[in-house]
This record gives C-alpha cells, sequence and structure tokens, in this order.
C-alpha cells in the first residue's frame, strides 16, 4: 500500500532523536526518524535488539523510559503535539485513545487484582462505559482471543493462568476501550504456534472492526508480514528501509534488511546414537501430577542422556512446564518415578539433598521476572558459589568472572550493573551464568529464546550448543519454537493434553508420516508469506467444516 499522506495521518513523527543513558554517557537511541501513520493502519517495526523498536514505539505514546529524553523532532496524534503537550493532556490519552500491549505481560499486571477488573480499569476510569458495559465488552474479547471459559477466566489472579493466556488477556485489556492507536510490543512472544495464530487472526480482525491503528512491533518477521500494511526496518535507531510489505517481503533493498531474513541458520551438529542399554542421565518414568483435583500429567515418560538435548514441545496447556516442576521437585507428581544417572529422586526438593538440587538447575521464559532488580548482576550469579560450592572471596570472585567469561559478557562492564541496565539478551547471559555456577549435569531451559529477537535468539543458542559441547551438559529444552528444535535438539518429545503423543530423534520427528498432532504443529510454522496467515485459516476452517469440528480457529478470529 502506498505511504500515507502526513496531513491526514493519525500519528505523524518527524526528525525524532531520542537520548539515553550509557557506559559512555548519553548516546542516541533513536535519530532523525520520520514516520507517518493513518487510520487503520497497521505499521510492522523490525530490527534486532537494540535497534530502537521499542523505543520509538513507546514515544508514539508521547512516553520515554526513565534515563531517555527527546533531544528533537516532534510526535504529533490527532493534530496535538505530545511533545510540547502537559502531562495531563498524555494521561487523558493512554489507555483510551491509545494503549499498550507489552512483551512481558507476567511483568505487566498487579498480581493482587484479578484480571477483569484491570481490563476494564481504563475504559471505566476514563468514562468510555459503564463497568457493566465494560466487562461484556471484556468478554467478547476473551473469547475472541480463544481463551478458556472466557465469562469465568476474568475472575482469576494473574497466576492463576498460563503465561501464554495472560499475554492473550492483555491484547484483550489493550481493545476494551476501542482506541485509535494500539502499539503491539512482541505480543505473541510467549504463544505457542497453534495459540499464535488463532490470536493473530483475532487480532488482525479487531484491529480492523474497530477501525483503530497499530504499530506492530517483532522480531519475528514470518509474524509481521501477516500484521502489518507497510515495514520499516530499524538498526541502531536509524531508518534502514522502509515499504509496502509484499515490496518489503519479496525484494528488500539494503544488506542488513537481507541479513535478518537470512537468520537461524544454526545448526547443532547431530550426535551419535545413544548405545544401547546406557543408563540415561534423566529418566522420568510414568509420571502422572496435578494441580489439586485437576490432572495435568498424564503417565509421561522420557529419557535424557548425558551430552544429549531433547526438546519438549506443545502448544500452551499440553504440560510441559508442569513437567519441569515435577522434574524440580517444585510439584511432586502423584505417580511414578524420577531418577539421576539410575538414582530415584525425593519427590519434593525440600527432601532432596544439597548435592541432588545441585544437578539440575532451571532457567526461566522471562528473565525480568527471574532475577531480582534490586540486585547486582554479581550478586545473582555470585549465590549459588556460595550455597552449592562454598565459595567465597577471592576464590568466588575467580569463578564469577571465569562465568561472565563463559557466557561472553566483559566481568569488568557487567557484574556490578542491576538487571534494568542490561538488554533481554544480556540479561538471558545472566541467567545461564547463575544455573552454570552451581556446576549442573542437567540444565532445564523453558522456553529461554523466545522472548528474544532472532539474532540475539541464535547467539543464545550458540552459546548453550558451545558450553555443552565444553562441559558435556545435558538440555531439557522446553520450547513452541519448532525452529529452534530444528537449531539445537537432538531428540524431541511431542505432548498434548499433559500426555506424550509422539517422540523420536530430530531427523525422524521432521520427516512424514508425522502424529496428526505433530503434522498440525509444523504446519502453524509462519511463513514469509503474507498470504500464509488467511491461507492456514481457511484451510482449517474447511477441514472443520468437513469434520464436523466446533470452535475452529475462524470461529475464534471472529472470520
Amino acid at each position: 500500500m502506498a505511504k500515507p499522506d502526513a496531513t491526514a495521518a493519525l500519528l505523524s513523527i518527524r526528525h525524532l532523536t531520542i537520548e539515553g543513558r550509557s557506559d559512555s554517557g548519553l548516546v542516541e537511541i533513536v535519530r532523525d526518524i520520520d514516520l507517518d501513520l493513518a487510520r487503520g493502519e497497521v505499521l510492522g517495526l523490525i530490527g534486532e535488539s537494540g535497534a530502537g523498536k521499542s523505543t520509538l514505539g513507546l514515544a508514539a505514546m508521547g512516553f520515554t523510559r526513565d534515563g531517555c529524553r527527546v533531544t528533537g523532532g516532534s510526535i504529533v496524534f490527532d493534530g496535538k503535539n505530545l511533545t510540547a503537550a502537559n502531562e495531563d493532556h498524555r494521561r487523558r490519552l493512554l489507555g483510551s485513545r491509545i494503549a499498550y500491549v507489552a512483551q512481558s505481560a507476567a511483568a505487566a499486571f498487579n498480581p493482587a487484582h484479578r484480571l477483569i477488573d484491570q481490563s476494564v480499569e481504563a475504559a471505566v476510569q476514563h468514562g468510555i462505559c459503564a463497568r457493566l458495559e465494560a466487562v461484556q465488552q471484556a468478554i467478547a474479547l476473551y473469547r475472541r482471543m480463544q481463551l478458556p471459559h472466557p465469562e469465568e477466566i476474568g475472575f482469576r489472579y494473574p497466576h492463576q493462568v498460563s503465561g501464554g493466556q495472560l499475554q492473550r488477556a492483555m491484547s484483550a485489556m489493550a481493545m476494551v476501550a476501542k482506541p485509535d492507536l494500539i502499539i503491539f510490543d512482541e505480543p505473541t512472544t510467549a504463544l505457542d504456534v497453534t495459540t499464535q495464530i488463532e490470536v493473530l487472526a483475532a487480532i488482525r480482525h479487531a484491529v480492523k472492526a474497530i477501525g483503530t491503528a497499530a504499530i506492530y512491533i517483532s522480531h519475528d518477521l514470518a509474524l509481521v508480514a501477516q500484521m502489518a500494511d507497510r515495514i520499516m526496518v530499524l538498526r541502531n535507531g536509524r531508518l534502514v528501509e522502509e515499504a509496502d510489505t509484499r515490496t518489503m517481503i519479496a525484494s528488500p533493498r539494503e544488506a542488513y534488511t537481507k541479513s535478518l531474513w537470512a537468520v537461524r541458520s544454526f545448526r547443532a551438529t547431530l550426535k551419535a546414537a545413544v548405545p544401547a542399554g546406557e543408563t540415561p542421565l534423566l529418566r522420568v518414568k510414568d509420571v502422572t501430577a496435578a494441580y489439586g483435583a485437576v490432572p495435568v500429567l498424564h503417565e509421561v515418560s522420557l529419557d535424557v542422556h548425558k551430552g544429549r538435548t531433547v526438546a519438549v514441545v506443545g502448544e500452551s496447556g499440553s504440560g510441559k512446564s508442569t513437567l519441569a516442576r515435577t522434574i524440580t521437585g517444585l510439584l511432586p507428581p502423584n505417580t511414578g518415578s524420577i531418577s539421576i544417572a539410575g538414582r530415584k529422586l525425593p519427590a519434593s526438593f525440600r527432601d532432596r539433598a544439597k548435592d541432588d538440587l545441585r544437578r539440575v538447575q532451571m532457567i526461566v521464559q522471562m528473565p525480568d521476572t527471574a532475577l531480582n532488580p534490586r540486585q547486582r548482576v554479581r550478586d545473582a550469579v555470585g549465590r549459588p558459589l556460595e550455597f552449592y560450592l562454598g565459595l567465597k572471596g577471592d576464590a568466588k570472585e575467580r569463578r564469577l568472572r571465569q562465568l561472565f567469561s563463559e557466557i561472553e559478557l566483559d566481568p569488568d562492564r557487567y557484574a556490578d550493573r542491576y538487571p534494568g541496565e542490561l538488554s533481554g539478551g544480556q540479561k538471558q547471559r545472566v541467567c545461564i551464568a547463575r544455573a552454570l555456577a552451581a556446576e549442573p549435569e542437567l540444565i532445564i531451559c523453558d522456553e529461554i529464546t523466545s522472548a528474544l529477537d532472532q539474532l540475539v535468539a541464535e547467539e543464545i543458542l550458540k552459546l548453550l550448543d558451545r558450553l555443552q559441547r565444553e562441559r558435556e551438559l545435558s538440555y531439557l529444552f522446553i520450547t513452541h519454537d519448532l525452529a529452534t528444535v530444528r537449531a539445537i535438539a537432538d531428540d524431541l518429545v511431542v505432548m498434548k493434553d499433559g500426555r506424550v503423543v509422539e517422540a523420536g530423534s530430530r531427523e525422524t520427528m521432521f520427516s512424514p508420516p508425522h502424529h496428526p498432532y505433530t503434522d498440525l504443529l509444523l504446519s502453524s510454522v509462519p511463513e514469509m508469506d503474507p498470504d500464509w496467515l488467511d491461507r492456514t485459516i481457511n484451510r482449517r476452517r474447511r477441514a472443520a467444516i468437513l469434520t464436523g469440528a466446533a470452535g475452529t480457529a475462524a470461529d475464534g478470529a471472529g472470520r
């Protein structure tokens, strides 16, 4: 589509420059950017970590993070210059005419309040509608976002739903007030590939239905291709290239843009087959687990051998993270056993010896919630050195510096920083160092690259592969990203509804014939084609009609 006329634009940004603090003082993190957005248009922003995508998205709201300031240019929203507007004017816009969907819903929601109360708060406080009407709109959006039990889920607290469900609830919350502009900052990061299709279709339909404009920020180029009318590529705060989506996908001009198209080329070397009769490092045998009276895992079994990576994939609610919790002893299984090197572990972590705890470490999805924001990263990494290995003083400092070098962060530059002073990729490296500090034999990686842009994610995968070869580590890699599975896994376990439905080597699992559910997962991986989402939705709609199934993706998307 043609670039919108600036005179008719809902949002018009001219020569915007934003400065932020760094080690070397103030630096420009957004540099002389022009942007126009028409009513009802969706603009995609892509680029690697640190490109300025989120900073530009927040600036469209008239907002900058702590330590940043606008030093030049203008931000005009519906005829009003937000850089010159007072705080009261900007506050009246936020939540009513401009909404924001954050990348980490877990960090954005207030844990002390129910979802429904947070979903309707902006619409009610801004006087857009009465509470009853806002609740009805929220429930309708929950349904459109394919949330389970939409009439009831809003009365849960954030910790009582999955990460993917929370992210969908946040997208619904942004739309309740029917704003003129929504900034989507990686809104499907936490979603599995099958749910992602539902949510992408729902977001796109809802955006069109309410006639809102949107800025869609993502590191996943295939997703941007499904959502955006036009794409801007950023690097180091500067505009690299801009074009309508079809032109950008078909024939990017700049070398940097072409390099983004070519990421995820990394493939770990396939290891030799496991010798017959070898005792696995980890054996999960017929494990059943439940949350209260609700069963979640049903006779799950898998093996992880020394020096190998086993990927566990499945949609949200399949039991992947619950399996990790049972292995670490955070959720004792009802039946079955978990063994390390042939020795059965106590069901609860409270009953396990310190050495048993040391041997199995876990890295979680969101480093923002895993690291204490008030604690320097040297303290986060140093705690396991004291607790498990008894290191103190100079010995602890030497080992700490070695760990920072292993994760490719300069200890002189980074060890004394707080998490808020690091990028997403750097924070995840710190979490890896904290796990390595215990000198484990098995590391459980729970969606640790899903929140990272593709270039940074590939760097993390290469780091994990190198550490595995150097230390002969074993990984249980929980992910919904099949590109990650192709890159790093030796073996693959597919879970659905708390059961293992298929398992095998990487080569075997990516070659047909597949189990029908595995085939569904593989067919849900977005392609670099602007028509892919429509084609996938239509194919599933036809399949649902033929089988008489209800609740299809098309139904959920309201199409």
